[in-house]
């Protein structure tokens, strides 16, 4: 067999692997270096485990007491069975009342699957750095939340099954006001890029000619 057609033939059997890689099944809220690392982390457990973490990180306003579970019937037909579905909704209603927002949804797909993993210690993980007041921007800390919702939920399934995850964060405040700051710099920069410093460059070199 010629090496093309061994590539062809790699390529044919990997193809439907490549096709359902993903684990972020839904996302209108993740910045890219976010959503790399839950793929990572992802790819990882269930490699190690069989045990498939997806992400639906929406900002749907979802009114009060909406189903979540039957919200992730939707999404069934890409999801692998063993799996757990994590549902972040930071602006679905709470209460119409208080005028609260925020959901964070875990949903297993069998009762043996939820019990490798805390739901109350994984939600927190989650939503501890969006409740937080301070000067980051709620873009910021709703993707924290999900990384941290995410990785917390990995290492979680991973040690119940008697794996040692690598991919995935450390459950360390200062480590995530650290990823907080690196969004903060890089937004900052960026800013500065399109609104000052290129300008300035293109009249310079119009200046020039």
């Amino acid at each position: 067999m010629s090496k093309a057609q061994v590539r062809v033939t790699l390529l044919a059997l990997l193809l439907p692997l490549l096709l359902n890689a993903t684990h972020i099944l839904y996302n209108n809220i993740l910045k890219p270096e976010v959503s790399t690392n839950i793929e990572k982390m992802g790819t990882e457990l269930s490699a190690k485990t069989g045990i498939n973490a997806y992400v639906v990180a929406t900002n749907e306003p979802f009114p009060e007491r909406y189903n979540l579970v039957e919200y992730s019937k939707k999404y069934e037909d890409n999801m692998s069975k063993p799996y757990v579905l994590f549902i972040f909704a930071p602006y679905a209603v709470i209460t119409n009342e208080s005028r609260q927002k925020g959901r964070v949804g875990f949903i297993a797909s069998s009762s043996e699957v939820k019990k490798l993993y805390d739901y109350d210690e994984v939600r927190d993980a989650a939503i501890d750095v969006v409740a937080a007041k301070d000067q980051n921007s709620d873009e910021d800390k709703h993707n924290i939340g999900v990384l941290q919702g995410y990785s917390e939920l990995a290492d979680q399934i991973g040690k119940s099954m008697g794996v040692k995850m690598t991919t995935t964060i450390p459950d360390d405040t200062s480590f995530v006001i650290n990823i907080l700051k690196i969004f903060v710099y890089t937004g900052s920069i960026f800013v500065f890029w399109i609104f000052l410093l290129r300008p300035l460059i293109m009249r310079i070199k119009n200046g020039k000619q």
